[in-house]
């Protein structure tokens, strides 16, 4: 994943609006209405966070007859996990040296 696109994922789930309306669109796609529901703000302040996700190639938008409909889109999700993984690896080879230290220190002791 380039990294700009990175940047661009990692800044849409900085939002918990966003991570809501993701997590409501990993049920099932939804329309603008559907989406505001749940939260106390307008549906075109909604459609400028669907504008940021769907920039982050996180949700795509189709219409099907009058209503456009909003789709969660996981593979970047799944990318910038992998990418976050590698990160996650080099703290567990940290605490198991710090554990190995901790235990040749009470071993002196």
């Amino acid at each position: 994943m380039p990294v700009d696109q990175l940047s661009r994922v990692y800044g849409a789930l900085a939002d918990p609006t966003r991570r809501a309306i993701l997590a409501r669109l990993a049920e099932g796609d939804a329309n603008v209405g559907e989406l505001t529901a749940p939260f106390d703000m307008t549906q075109p302040a909604v459609s400028r966070h669907l504008k940021v996700l769907e920039r982050a190639g996180l949700v795509s938008r189709t219409r099907q007859a009058t209503a456009r409909l909003s789709h969660l889109e996981a593979q970047p999700l799944k990318d910038a996990t992998v990418w976050l993984a590698r990160y996650r690896e080099y703290w567990e080879e940290s605490f198991e040296r710090l554990d190995e230290l901790l235990g040749a220190l009470k071993d002196k002791h």
